[in-house]
């Protein structure tokens, strides 16, 4: 009896790249990998979007539509070329507007794509019917997703098997038109018969001619136990990436798996052991240079508590490290827990996954729940969706207050429709004013990545990538600008002064830096300094001008959010002591209020 033929995704170039480096890996250093790919017999390619498109942009300064047509020319007219999408977000930073979800499948169609695989992260269907209906306009193959987690201990309600046979016929009531069907488990936190149980149940309800796949990442440790459950009941196609950036954060191995099922009745996209291992050597190749972050290459039996995908883990931990903070990721993950819970149940992917890590850190930095992450308190207030289980009234009505929002119950893709700053006819005009050629690539680049996108077109960005090579030299030269700092030695914190030119500086027995939590007050002035580190985005007020206690004096970006900055108390603004991209650490002066 010939052996069942299971379709092999590589998904090094899209979900192992954003893994490992946060998607920030330039195309020429990658491309012979992709040659080396195809020779080994890989047909079928994840090798864009998602956070991979941003990050090109915003990083790399890189054109994504050209890397997709590059990628194409490589492996010829036949190969299967699959993008990730977020249903109503496309590859946008926010939900897009009617026009610009169109836009987004036209595009992709236009740039070397055959298949979207098309998910949302709150399994609500509303959110992928108008998109799919662009997909399938626009000629692509859609790959329709159900996202799956395990819940934290002790947590009930959704994201067992009963929730997931709800959610798909759900799907399929609705009509979407679909290719294919995916379970994608971004955080890997499954347990192999839970997957078991689900396949069987889809196949069940669709039948033996519907192509079924499985998605789902090493970070939790159980990947090949889930992909072999998944083999057992029926699943047609799974997702493998090749080393140095599989296991760890990103998907199982394609070694792996071909050396987990020997001797069983499948046939891994007819893939041989001795072709794969070229592939990985010039893969390896490629990337030597580049930073290989520790956590990356690990699994965490951390993660089923606070259920953290591979895909974001290490971009966050990049930034936790970028920022100084690293050594309270333990906490910020503890943290996930309560936030996972008490939003909501949505999965833990894309954009949900960083809506939840910006809310931990937040409880971790600021004290729980005094301050909420904008796309959190959203998402508990019905602006993306619903959400599988009613979010806590609590946090719903802590995060009404806060951003001075009501909750919904419009689709999101209503409100978005209602936002003409989603309109196409709002980014071409802006492109205009900035004397940007205003083609349907460049409006579609702007409205997906906002100002930075704006920067990228005007050629004006610049590339952030963690080699090696370059990260020696910087350590050679590095020195700490003037300016007020704070410091960690043996678990205290210190305020440091850092001067330079020909000053007279008074040295003077160190003090523990003050509790950064509530203002210092000195005389009649009061000390306005950072709670996390970031960047300055925007100074709103001025030296000399009036605040009232609770009054944005500026804000940071930080960790991909908007920190504000507020008055702690009314008084004037004696002084700024920052500027527009300064670099800010937590607890450093930032303004004074006499």
């Amino acid at each position: 009896m010939a052996k069942k033929y299971i379709d092999i995704m590589d998904t090094t170039f899209r979900d192992g790249f954003q893994s490992v480096f946060g998607g920030r890996v330039l195309m020429d250093d990658f491309f012979p990998a992709v040659e080396a790919a195809l020779k080994a017999g890989i047909r079928h390619f994840e090798f864009g979007g998602g956070a991979r498109f941003q990050s090109l942009f915003f990083y790399l300064n890189e054109n994504a539509f050209d890397m997709m047509d590059r990628f194409r020319e490589i492996v010829g007219p036949d190969v299967n070329l699959q993008t990730l999408a977020r249903g109503v977000n496309t590859v946008m930073l926010d939900t897009g507007s009617s026009e610009l979800i169109d836009l987004h499948a036209k595009m992709f169609k236009k740039h070397g794509t055959t298949t979207i695989r098309n998910f949302d992260a709150l399994n609500d269907v509303e959110n992928l019917k108008y998109s799919a209906e662009c997909i399938k306009n626009h000629g692509l193959k859609h790959e329709v997703v159900v996202t799956i987690m395990d819940l934290p201990p002790g947590c009930t309600g959704a994201h067992d098997v009963a929730f997931y046979e709800k959610t798909l016929r759900e799907i399929l009531d609705s009509g979407i038109p679909y290719d294919s069907i995916c379970f994608k488990d971004a955080s890997g936190t499954s347990s192999p018969k839970k997957v078991y149980d689900t396949i069987k149940m889809a196949r069940k309800l669709v039948g033996d001619d519907v192509h079924i796949r499985l998605h789902t990442h090493e970070t939790a440790g159980v990947s090949v136990a889930c992909y072999l459950a998944a083999l057992d009941a029926g699943v047609d196609g799974i997702d493998l990436a090749a080393s140095p950036v599989s296991g760890g954060t990103s998907q199982p191995d394609i070694l792996t798996l071909l050396h987990a099922t020997k001797g069983m009745d499948y046939d891994l996209g007819g893939l041989q052991l001795e072709d794969i291992l070229e592939y990985e050597e010039v893969l390896a190749d490629c990337l030597s240079d580049y930073f290989m972050p520790p956590e990356a290459t690990q699994v965490s039996p951390l993660i089923p508590f606070s259920p953290m995908p591979g895909g974001a883990l290490t971009a966050n931990t990049q930034m936790m490290r970028d920022n100084g903070i690293l050594d309270r990721y333990p906490e910020v993950i503890k943290a996930m827990r309560e936030v996972v819970e008490k939003g909501g149940y949505g999965t833990s992917v894309t954009p949900v996954s960083q809506f939840y890590f910006q809310q931990a850190l937040n409880n971790v930095m600021q004290g729980p729940w005094k301050a909420i992450a904008p796309g959190y308190g959203k998402m508990v207030l019905g602006y993306f969706g619903k959400t599988p289980v009613e979010p806590d009234p609590e946090v719903v009505k802590i995060a009404s207050e806060k951003l001075g929002l009501e909750p919904t119950t419009k689709t999101a893709l209503e409100l978005a429709n209602e936002d003409e700053t989603k309109s196409l006819k709002y980014w071409e005009d802006k492109l205009k004013e900035e004397g940007i050629e205003t083609t349907e690539e460049n409006i579609f680049i702007a409205a997906a990545c906002g100002e930075k996108g704006i920067t990228f077109l005007k050629g004006e960005a610049e590339v952030n990538v963690r080699k090696l090579s370059n990260m020696k030299e910087e350590s050679k030269g590095e020195k700490m600008a003037s300016g007020n700092y704070t410091v960690v030695v043996n678990g205290e914190k210190f305020n440091v002064t850092v001067a330079e030119g020909n000053v007279e500086v008074q040295v003077s027995e160190a003090k523990p830096a003050e509790n950064t939590s509530a203002p210092a007050v000195s005389g009649e002035e009061t000390e306005v300094k950072a709670l996390l580190p970031g960047n300055v985005w925007k100074i709103v007020a001025n030296p000399g001008q009036s605040v009232n206690e609770g009054d944005v004096i500026m804000i940071l970006e930080s960790m991909k959010m908007e920190i504000d900055v507020v008055a702690p108390k009314g008084g004037v603004i004696k002084s700024i002591n920052v500027a527009t991209n300064d670099k800010v650490v937590e607890g450093q002066l930032v303004a004074v209020i006499g």
